[in-house]
């Protein structure tokens, strides 16, 4: 009689969609004595398939910023099905990580490379009480009234394919700076100012950076031909000063061939709205 011999399962690539909050993360890349939100899942997928694997993310969130949608895959062999991924990982992740779904993809699907286009918020509150249950989300500005009309005028040049260097942190190790910017958008709730910008790419530092020199617009400390004649001359001696990054939220990512439903994905993250009069934090 001849021996059976277990067949090993087939190797998969799983997709996952991710949350975390990013204050307490020195961004996603894996990188020696710094946690990351990288290193934490490859951890967790150690742990339960007794494997090293590589996450691949759609982008490389900075230090202290957040994401509500993340898009990362990995290989592995493993009887766990795909869709049991996401379930698994969370009973092993820290609070502050959270996969939302996970699914099969094709060898031929990639995060990163398959991605048409990541969209960010940043959020700004601009009442000049200070309040704890926004304070980890939002950038307090109370320095000077905002005006968001001045800060929407001000993106509306940005769309297009263009040549950003002006908001190209030193650093990174892309070779240009070309930026394909397909959606701007700037509205007020309330106390609250939402920035969100969707391109191709972005380039290291670079919504930070702009954000930064917005405020300045918004406040009128800085005119809007100022302003677009900066970035248009590549004027970046003259950008000074970055955004914090609690305010920074990667908002989600876009593909052509995508496993997962709107549902998972599309809009995540709750815009704070305080009501008037109220001390307490309402998510509508």
């Amino acid at each position: 009689m001849v021996a059976s011999q277990e067949v090993e399962p087939p190797k998969q690539r799983v997709a996952l969609v991710i949350q975390y909050i990013g204050t307490h993360f020195h961004g996603w890349q894996r990188q020696l004595q710094q946690r990351s939100v990288q290193a934490e899942i490859e951890q967790a997928i150690l742990q339960i398939a007794g494997q090293k694997v590589t996450l691949h993310g759609a982008g490389r969130t900075d230090s202290g910023v957040h994401a509500a949608a993340q898009v990362a895959h990995f290989d592995v062999v493993s009887p766990i099905p795909p869709q049991r991924w996401a379930a698994v990982l969370n009973s092993y992740l820290p609070n502050d990580v959270l996969i939302r779904a996970s699914a099969a993809v094709s060898d031929r699907w990639h995060a990163r490379f398959s991605a048409k286009w990541r969209r960010y918020r940043y959020t700004l509150y601009t009442d000049t009480r200070p309040n704890l249950f926004v304070s980890p989300f939002c950038w307090h500005y109370y320095h000077a009234p905002l005006d968001e009309l001045l800060i929407r005028a001000a993106l509306q040049p940005l769309l297009g394919n263009h040549h950003l260097a002006a908001f190209h942190r030193a650093g990174s190790k892309r070779s240009h700076s070309w930026v394909d910017v397909q959606a701007v958008e700037c509205h007020r709730q309330d106390d609250f100012i939402h920035i969100e910008i969707q391109a191709n790419g972005f380039l290291y530092g670079m919504v930070r950076l702009l954000v930064g020199l917005l405020v300045q617009v918004g406040a009128k400390e800085r005119s809007l031909e100022n302003f677009t004649k900066l970035w248009q001359q590549e004027r970046r001696e003259e950008v000074k000063h970055a955004a914090p990054a609690q305010g920074l939220c990667l908002l989600r990512v876009g593909y052509t061939d995508f496993p997962f439903s709107p549902e998972v994905w599309y809009d995540t993250m709750p815009k704070p709205v305080l009501s008037p009069g109220q001390q307490m934090y309402v998510v509508r």
